[in-house]
């Protein structure tokens, strides 16, 4: 069993082809749609069952954030951002999400995960119940939705800094729901926001334990690979293309949480 300390040398081709694969799938699959993390973290947990979760967890964010924000500057390219809206919504996810990592040291992950669950299927019920949500831009951003933005970020930031499961798709989802975006708007100010909440889980993990750096850079490239191709086909497709990515993440996302919960 391969664990933090074998060298990188040490493992074996197949192996690698694993983790690139996983990675380039979890880059494509997160730029569309959030939940990257569905894909990648099992593939790091199937690949080195006996590390530590911090590890991969690190290991994890040091290769998503490199999709993430490749993701989000593709988007930012291509797309006009409400800077004014996106900016405090981002900073705030940033303090939202270390104060989340933070709190990992006094109270379970797994007070979350039958809340997680309920939300999840909450966004699925409703996504399906309202067929055209999304599909539109309801309203023009106005002032008051910053103050919105910045308590959606900083609430879904300490859940990803604490528990992380499908914080781009709740980011999604909160960004059409209560600010009036459409799927594409969403999943690009999703993609900027959630590269700082990265950002910050990233500095708790990598000054707390041990990352595998190697791994974590190559998965990192093929993440960033991934996300370009994930970000070309949302901006080729458009929102009826987002809502179909979605609505299968969220669901394979319940699923996943639901298998946690069996015992």
């Amino acid at each position: 069993m391969l664990t933090p300390l074998v060298p990188a040398a040490d493992i074996p081709l197949l192996d690698w082809a694993m983790l690139a694969g996983g990675a380039f799938f979890a880059g494509l699959v997160d730029a569309a749609a959030g939940g990257g993390g569905l894909v990648q973290i099992p593939v790091l947990m199937g690949e080195f069952p006996e590390a530590a979760l911090a590890t991969l967890f690190g290991t994890n964010k040091l290769a998503s954030i490199a999709g993430t924000a490749s993701a989000a500057w593709r988007f930012a390219r291509r797309l006009p951002v409400p800077w004014d809206v996106i900016g405090p919504t981002a900073l705030a996810a940033l303090l939202g999400a270390w104060l989340g990592a933070n709190v990992v040291s006094w109270l379970p992950r797994d007070v979350m995960r039958p809340l997680a669950l309920v939300l999840m299927a909450g966004v699925l019920g409703y996504t399906v119940a309202h067929k055209t949500l999304g599909h539109r831009a309801l309203r023009p951003l106005q002032a008051r939705d910053r103050a919105r933005g910045a308590f959606i970020g900083l609430l879904i930031g300490c859940y990803d800094g604490f528990f992380g499961p499908g914080t781009g798709s709740f980011l999604i989802f909160a960004f059409v729901r209560f600010l009036g975006m459409d799927f594409l708007q969403a999943a690009a100010g999703a993609k900027i926001v959630n590269a700082a909440t990265n950002l910050a889980a990233l500095a708790f993990f990598t000054s707390h334990v041990p990352i595998l750096w190697t791994v974590a850079a190559v998965m990192a490239l093929c993440n960033m690979a991934g996300a370009q191709v994930g970000a070309a086909l949302a901006l080729r497709r458009g929102q009826a293309f987002i809502r179909g990515a979605f609505l299968t993440v969220v669901t394979l996302l319940i699923a996943r949480l639901a298998w946690d919960l069996r015992g």
